[in-house]
């Protein structure tokens, strides 16, 4: 456990040295702490329903003989180690599931004694990495994306951390269309401040406030997500489905379990909620759904977000099924969080 050994200390505090003019700005440094926790909990919150779906999908489908899900942390700095940090304390991932490639891998000792494979190759990284997360510097981007450009499997879901790189842009550098990348904005309110309180990211998701704060579809202390990552995320999972060859009602089955979405209150997701109409009555229950552009996704209105964005009552399940999730997850499949309700900015 990290021990902050200035708390309560107020002349070594940050603020300490800073003019009145000074402080003014202090806002902007809540903001860039409130990005990394939403982002690294948002993550967490991927990879929790990728495990789950990946335990639940037939043995021989999934890859990896049988380990379940694989992610990869693409850049060894501030993010991606506490990234790493977040996964393995909220997502009960195991060590052996989760590798880094690093310019730097010595810096990373800490986590190869904890059994999390270390080295600088990262072309090694995607042909192994179910979940990829870029969390490079962004003047190191061009690189990276002309090395990984044709070794990068189609079932590999990319997660950018990398908000100053427009999601078509990078789509283009790598030659994949498989990616997922939140997209933050700023908003005016008086608790922006509250991240400043929370410390390490790791410690300030043991706080049931942060998570709440941080729920996709109702984000408070001044940011907010663009719905579209869920509608993203939703996609990405269906798309995990078909790369398994799972049948498009078993996988609509895993889906609904996974979001538990069965009791009388929940609306359970169907075909046409997914593609549009004339196709879903096409597809035989047997045969997969087709794979999603999720740069499609994430651009232009599909059949899932007109469905979500007018479902008061799926809105609720979802961020009920989030908040039950992160605070504590060992719950994940075991409680059915009561829905309420939910609104999409």
């Amino acid at each position: 456990m990290m021990l902050d050994f200035t708390e309560n200390l107020n002349t070594l505090g940050f603020e300490c040295g800073l003019s009145e003019y000074e402080k003014e700005f202090i806002f902007l440094r809540a903001r860039a702490t409130g990005l990394t926790v939403c982002g690294c909990v948002h993550a967490a919150f991927l990879c929790k329903l990728a495990y789950s779906l990946s335990i639940g999908l037939p043995r021989q489908n999934v890859s990896k003989k049988g380990k379940g899900l694989t992610v990869g942390v693409l850049g060894g700095g501030h993010i991606g180690k506490q990234l790493v940090q977040v996964l393995l304390e909220k997502n009960g991932l195991k060590p052996s599931q989760i590798n880094i490639s690093s310019r730097r891998p010595e810096t990373l000792e800490e986590f190869v004694k904890r059994g999390i494979m270390c080295y600088f190759d990262n072309q090694r990284l995607v042909a192994w990495a179910d979940v990829l997360f870029l969390c490079c510097l962004p003047s190191h981007l061009p690189k990276v994306c002309k090395e990984l450009q044709s070794h990068l499997p189609k079932h590999c879901l990319v997660y950018s951390f990398l908000s100053a790189v427009p999601l078509n842009r990078l789509a283009q550098l790598l030659g994949h269309s498989f990616i997922l990348k939140p997209q933050y904005e700023f908003v005016a309110c008086d608790s922006v401040n509250m991240w400043l309180s929370r410390g390490h990211v790791t410690l300030a998701l043991q706080d049931p406030e942060v998570i709440d704060t941080s729920c996709p579809l109702a984000m408070r202390g001044g940011l907010c997500l663009d719905p579209k990552w869920l509608f993203g995320l939703l996609y990405s999972l269906l798309n995990m489905c078909t790369a398994a060859n799972v049948g498009s009602t078993e996988a609509l089955g895993l889906i609904n379990e996974l979001f538990q979405l069965k009791g009388p209150d929940t609306v359970p997701f169907i075909l046409d909620n997914f593609v549009n109409s004339s196709y879903a009555s096409s597809l035989t229950p047997d045969e997969s759904f087709p794979w999603i552009n999720l740069v499609d996704v994430q651009s232009k209105e599909t059949p899932l977000s007109c469905f979500i964005s007018r479902n008061n009552i799926m809105q609720g399940c979802l961020s009920a099924l989030y908040n039950s999730v992160m605070v504590d997850p060992l719950k994940g499949k075991k409680e059915t969080g009561k829905p309420k309700d939910g609104t999409l900015s």
